[in-house]
């Protein structure tokens, strides 16, 4: 009988007497529903989770597909603005381009006056100073009522021929 005098048998007796009356008073099954209704809790936040993940996949391939629309708006809209731009460029360029001739033009039309205008001037100048030659000529070397008729149709021939 030594064994009822060890100590550890007398732990091992008292832990089996516990262990029945926790049994038997039924902790081991609260113990297993407060495990499977912790299981269940687990369980539906898992699927909360998993549906909220779901769920933001979902809003995050619809933002990307609208920033991808978004993007490729943008892009249209500066093709279109840089199409707009070359060809205010050139419509710009056309109508200076057309404005440098036509002033181009307008002035040498005015250049072209102005140089028939100085062959004007000069020739009736040339012809004022022939005929008053021609007088001074005329009247050294003719005098009377002859010279005066002569000279007078002498003028009018130089100045006739010279206009």
């Amino acid at each position: 009988m030594a064994i009822l005098q060890d100590t550890n048998f007398w732990v091992g007796i008292g832990f089996a007497v516990f262990m029945a009356i926790v049994w038997k008073a039924g902790a081991f099954s609260a113990f297993g529903t407060s495990l499977d209704a912790r299981g269940e809790r687990i369980a539906r936040e898992l699927q909360e989770a998993t549906r909220l993940r779901e769920e933001a996949e979902a809003l995050l391939a619809e933002y990307e597909a609208k920033r991808r629309a978004a993007e490729s708006e943008a892009k249209a809209i500066v093709r279109a603005a840089k199409t707009e731009a070359e060809r205010l460029a050139q419509e710009t360029e056309a109508k200076l381009n057309d404005f440098v001739a036509r002033r181009t033009a307008a002035a040498e039309e005015r250049i072209a006056q102005a140089e028939n205008q100085a062959f004007a001037d000069v020739r009736t100048a040339a012809a004022e100073a022939a005929v008053k030659a021609a007088e001074l000529i005329l009247r050294d070397s003719v005098s009377g009522k002859a010279g005066d008729a002569v000279l007078a149709q002498s003028i009018a021939d130089v100045k006739s021929r010279l206009n």
